[in-house]
């Protein structure tokens, strides 16, 4: 191995750490199709990643009208409905989301910090 390519590894490893930094978190929210509830419940949660989390976050809507088989496997019984899947610990809320504030403890953020 060359002086260069080891130098090249170096390099590579210093920078690994750099891209574990930011935690994702991974959300799921189920809807009842076009409700006006499930769609101001995906109005308020786009919102709220988008202020608070700054892009790291996955969300997943899944609509329990066309997958109710899903919805009932993972114990959804009331729409909307979101699901923090990862990190831990894991949470739910019921609801449209338009309290920012329950919405961020159950995320496990507060609006100063995440702000």
């Amino acid at each position: 191995m060359t002086r260069k390519n080891a130098m090249t590894r170096k390099k590579k490893k210093a920078r690994s750490p750099d891209t574990s930094l930011a935690t994702v978190v991974t959300l799921r929210l189920y809807v009842a199709g076009r409700a006006p509830n499930s769609v101001m419940a995906i109005a308020n949660l786009q919102a709220i990643c988008q202020q608070y989390l700054k892009g790291a976050y996955k969300l997943e809507i899944v609509d329990v009208c066309e997958q109710p088989r899903r919805a009932l496997a993972d114990g959804v019984l009331v729409t909307p409905s979101l699901a923090k899947v990862s990190p831990a610990p894991s949470s739910n809320i019921i609801g449209n989301l338009s309290d920012t504030g329950i919405v961020l403890a159950a995320l496990g953020l507060n609006s100063a910090a995440a702000s």
